[in-house]
């Protein structure tokens, strides 16, 4: 089973880097420059957008598409919900980070919403998938507590609130922390490695969204889950040994983020777990 999983991982890495597919984002103002940046390295192309009706065009005109609820703005409540039931009505694999989910009223109501609208992959932490199958309804009523874009929760503690999303929307779930889980809600896969560097910088949860997206043009949403996680524990282990800091990791990241993608895996560090 392992030796399948890191063939379709190969498989979707060169693909993107046949195809470069485009996978547009409207993402955390805070992160659009890493997101893009690593869109890119992998082999992907990026577009940023704001306004619902370039939402609606992106989610026409692409097979995936990145929603991040990061940074709020006043168009948001037309935008997003604009853009997410497009991709609906035209099969775009879109992505969802639900990140800040219960801080706000404008952000739940259109998390709410786009339960509706059923994205394809879920890329978050573990707070957030908790409070989010708890949002939608999945699972009892939560009662953790997440920190800005903080998890206080272990990632295994949301497997059975990540099974139950990707049951519901027919997707994937990834759930981002020291050991990454990815879900299709019947078959889930714990994946081991990453940085500790990886939670110092900005931009790390949000820019594995985007590259899900990227790979979600050219395989289902467990392979691309699964390919952009691993993609991002293999890039990282090896940044961090040429590392000095934070600061070099950033640079260094985004380079093995492209020389993983372009040269392939050859094995990691991943456990079946159902």
């Amino acid at each position: 089973m392992k030796q399948t999983l890191l063939a379709e991982i190969n498989s979707a890495l060169e693909m993107v880097r046949k195809n470069n597919p485009l996978a547009p984002s409207i993402t955390n103002t805070v992160t659009i420059n890493f997101v893009a940046n690593a869109q890119l390295a992998c082999g992907g192309s990026a577009a940023m957008v704001y306004l619902a009706d370039e939402g609606e065009m992106m989610a026409k005109i692409s097979k995936s598409m990145y929603i991040n609820m990061g940074t709020q703005f006043t168009c948001y409540p037309e935008t997003l919900p604009r853009t997410a039931k497009a991709c609906l009505e035209n099969g775009n694999n879109w992505v969802l980070d639900p990140v800040g989910i219960g801080i706000g009223e404008q952000r739940e109501n259109i998390l709410k919403q786009f339960k509706n609208y059923k994205p394809k992959i879920v890329r978050a932490n573990a707070s957030e998938v908790i409070a989010l199958a708890s949002l939608w309804e999945l699972t009892e009523k939560s009662e953790n507590k997440v920190r800005g874009v903080d998890s206080t929760d272990e990632v295994i503690s949301a497997k059975n609130a990540a099974e139950a999303i990707a049951k519901f929307t027919g997707g994937a779930v990834a759930v981002s922390g020291k050991t990454d889980l990815v879900t299709d809600g019947t078959t889930s896969v714990l994946c081991h490695g990453g940085s500790e560097y990886l939670p110092m910088i900005t931009g790390a949860g949000c820019s594995l969204g985007g590259v899900c997206a990227v790979y979600a043009n050219v395989t289902n949403p467990f392979y691309a889950a699964l390919t952009a996680t691993v993609l991002y524990n293999e890039a990282s282990m090896n940044a961090e040994k040429i590392s000095k800091g934070p600061g070099t990791f950033q640079s260094n990241f985004l380079d093995q983020i492209y020389s993983v993608s372009k040269n392939g895996i050859k094995d990691s560090n991943i456990e079946i777990i159902k």
